[in-house]
């Protein structure tokens, strides 16, 4: 009979870095990118599949991390949140996102960001159908998903304010929606720490 092996060496690469580690066999792809690699926008919701807070793209494909077993990514490419944004200037997708009010609590903005951008890569001009099914793994508490959906309609129709929000950097910061209203408009600065992942 076999030994059951208790841990494995894996190597992967997360937003273009390569990073080396020694993995217990029940870890799950969830856990290795937050405690061991530090990377704190995917966000644990459900734990078993249901709810996409845990998003993120592996090898082209839109996974929830939490259902991967780090072992499994062993040699993949895997992009997390953090990764979106260039030099601190969000992606196009991002700032859609804070346009068209996708962002309240924050919670399930990554991993939906994460979807909607995956659908972008392999398809730049889907229909509302398409982009509802990419989004459909994802649960989103406050908006109701029609600013979603526009957001992700207005980048696929290049309709996205690029000079709206030129220089907008992902930072963290605090607080919640002005007023402390559920549903009211998201302070930019909170927004932009919501859409990359550092709030």
């Amino acid at each position: 009979m076999h030994e059951y092996k208790k841990s494995f060496s894996i190597t992967v690469r997360v937003n273009g870095n390569e990073y080396k580690d020694r993995v217990p066999s029940h870890m799950t792809l969830l856990q290795f990118l937050k405690e061991r690699l530090h990377f704190l926008g995917t966000k644990e919701g459900c734990s078993i599949g249901e709810c996409g807070a845990c998003t993120v793209i592996m090898d082209g494909k839109a996974v929830t991390s939490c259902l991967v077993l780090a072992v499994e990514a062993d040699g993949s490419s895997i992009r997390t949140i953090e990764g979106e944004a260039k030099n601190g200037e969000l992606t196009p997708l991002q700032k859609a996102f804070i346009e068209h009010g996708a962002v309240q609590c924050g919670f399930c903005t990554p991993g939906m960001i994460m979807s909607a951008q995956n659908l972008l890569d392999r398809n730049p001009h889907p229909s509302r159908e398409d982009i509802v099914e990419a989004i459909s793994g994802n649960l989103c508490r406050c908006t109701g998903y029609e600013q979603i959906i526009q957001a992700v309609q207005s980048v696929a129709n290049g309709a996205t304010k690029q000079n709206n929000l030129v220089g907008v950097k992902s930072v963290g910061g605090g607080g919640d929606t002005e007023g402390g209203q559920p549903g009211g408009k998201v302070s930019e600065h909170n927004s932009k720490s919501k859409t990359g992942g550092t709030l």
